[in-house]
């Protein structure tokens, strides 16, 4: 994967004198005491991470964590007090004002909280307000910002105004004027904080929608560590100031770097972060259409099961098999291809476990994880999904 973004020891450090302050965080002196003692606050420290092209990376906190003081040093609205921030490999903290400017017109854009939305003019208006400044013509703004959108699922509703509008409809507005420059980079700062529980979640999923459509890097901020292992590849974790930990959601969930990501993320719902590639087995017992009959049975009588998936020599499934079916067709010396059952439920490796378990409940056979060419990739049982949900509260009655 290539890298896009990367930190090399970046701080921020609010207050007059910020340079003098290093030595005392060096010291082991806390963000408080910092505080108390020289009215300078300690926003980030020696924060360093690489972000891939492309990837959708989530840094998540509590208030006062240092999270959105982050963020906006990827833009450069706060400038770091030490270290750098090099994109697609150039240091955007020596950069001068007018590649400072270009940088943000042209390559990054940034979401805010609360939308930021001109009420006195039209939705159309809003999202080419970036293109207006810029001095494109009002032919080409207008056609971009239309594309924009369709794109957030808006079309229609150009002429309307933001208060006609519902907070979600607002947050797509600012998405869509975010990404009028096609920027490479999109900063999201808290963007749906402040949308209610079921809105939310609905943007939630318009926004990997999006992000599978457009392949941009997003860094996203949140408090919400569920909402944060539902949208990122990985997750940068921070506290006072500084980066605990950095990984993909299941790294964090399953191997936390210390006693604060623990706590941090033992009210997680596993359900919603773990998905099919994580609990499936790899699929030993497959019976392929050369092997016969009287192989299969032999499979089954081994493993002491009563029922066997069939793929062909590619792997591709085909369905399944019943012992009872494979003796009769032994006897009446019929082929695999006159019994073969073909309803079988399949789900993508990327399906979350919230997702398969009414599946698995409903379903008399294992479930089979496939690929966009029908690849067996896995088979799920249900001990695999059900267990899954109480491994953390096992693995603490166990230690």
């Amino acid at each position: 994967m290539t890298v896009k973004i990367q930190l090399q020891h970046v701080s921020k450090i609010f207050g007059p004198r910020p340079q003098k302050i290093v030595p005392l965080i060096e010291q082991g002196k806390s963000k408080e005491e910092i505080l108390k003692e020289t009215k300078h606050t300690v926003g980030v420290y020696d924060a360093s991470m690489d972000i891939y092209d492309g990837e959708f990376f989530v840094i998540m906190g509590l208030s006062g964590s240092g999270k959105s003081t982050l963020i906006r040093c990827f833009n450069m609205l706060n400038v770091p007090t030490a270290g750098s921030i090099l994109v697609d490999g150039e240091d955007i903290t020596k950069y001068s004002k007018q590649q400072l400017r270009d940088y943000r017109q042209k390559k990054i854009a940034m979401v805010f909280q609360h939308f930021g939305l001109f009420s006195h003019r039209t939705i159309l208006e809003n999202v080419e307000y970036g293109l207006e400044i810029r001095g494109l013509s009002k032919e080409e703004r207008r056609k971009i910002a239309m594309e924009q959108l369709e794109n957030v699922g808006l079309k229609g509703y150009e002429d309307q105004y933001p208060d006609q509008l519902s907070g979600g409809m607002q947050q797509r507005v600012g998405i869509a004027r975010a990404l009028t420059n096609n920027p490479d980079i999109l900063l999201m700062d808290e963007p749906f904080s402040a949308l209610d529980p079921l809105i939310r979640r609905e943007m939630q999923l318009e926004l990997i929608d999006l992000q599978d459509r457009l392949q941009k890097t997003i860094i996203f901020i949140t408090h919400d560590v569920n909402e944060a292992f539902k949208l990122g590849d990985r997750v940068a974790v921070m506290k006072d100031g500084r980066v605990e930990q950095i990984g993909t959601p299941e790294e964090i969930l399953e191997q936390p770097a210390n006693e604060y990501i623990s706590s941090f993320t033992h009210d997680i719902d596993r359900s919603k972060v773990l998905q099919a590639e994580h609990v499936m087995s790899r699929p030993h017992n497959i019976l392929t259409l050369k092997d016969g009959l009287q192989v299969g049975v032999k499979m089954m009588r081994e493993n002491g099961i009563s029922s066997l998936f069939v793929a062909d020599r590619g792997r591709k499934l085909e369905g399944y098999i019943t012992i009872d079916d494979a003796i009769d067709a032994i006897r009446e010396k019929k082929s695999i291809e006159s019994i073969l059952r073909r309803e079988v439920t399949t789900v993508s490796p990327d399906t979350y476990i919230q997702d398969l378990i009414p599946l698995v409940l409903q379903s008399g056979l294992p479930l089979v994880v496939t690929d966009e060419e029908n690849r067996i990739l896995g088979i799920i049982l249900r001990v695999h999904v059900l267990s899954s949900l109480i491994a953390e509260d096992f693995d603490a009655e166990t230690v």
